[in-house]
């Protein structure tokens, strides 16, 4: 397999969510290995099949010296909350205090179409909670309180791989007032 370009905020892959993999055979084999390659030699702690350019509910992780992918994820989360930086290789070399859930529990299936289950919390589960808002077409600085969104945005037209005006963000759904446009 291979290291493949990973697609940067502003394409739209990135906003659409992905389907549901239903074909568990050698091309789903061969993507979460490519995804595999790819995120390590990023390096990165996640990343999902859309930021390859593939439609799909799939990511990849690294974490705490531990690999390994999901498949048609399934999140339950905790009510406790963390609060801590997080980037992603789609926004590369920018980073944003970012509210998720301490602990997940997540369903779904590996490579070969079995069932598994994964529990973390702490850096694992924001990690599998960004690479599961991936698959849903929301980027972690949709999650954002108002000014860190700001700045976020200032530091995606002011980085050197941005190369058009950024597209608007989704508001977060969490907050008081706002509206999440999908």
């Amino acid at each position: 397999m291979s290291v493949m370009d990973i697609r940067l905020f502003g394409d739209p892959v990135l906003r659409t969510p992905a389907a549901p993999v239903t074909d568990f055979d050698a091309e789903l084999r061969g993507l979460v290995q490519d995804l595999t390659d790819t995120m390590i030699d990023a390096p990165g702690a996640g990343l999902a099949a859309p930021q390859l350019g593939v439609s799909l509910r799939v990511f990849t992780y690294y974490v705490d010296g531990v690999l390994g992918h999901l498949v048609n994820p399934s999140l339950d989360l905790s009510e406790e909350m963390q609060d801590g930086d997080e980037g992603c290789l789609s926004l590369p070399g920018l980073a944003f205090p970012t509210r998720r859930a301490l602990r997940v529990v997540a369903t779904g299936q590996d490579m070969h179409g079995e069932p598994l289950r994964l529990e973390g919390s702490e850096l694992l589960a924001r990690c599998v909670q960004h690479e599961t808002d991936h698959l849903d077409g929301v980027l972690f600085i949709d999650r954002l309180d108002p000014e860190q969104r700001r700045l976020a945005m200032r530091a995606i037209r002011e980085a050197q791989w941005s190369g058009a005006p950024a597209p608007t963000v989704k508001a977060n759904p969490h907050l008081p007032g706002s509206a999440f446009g999908l």
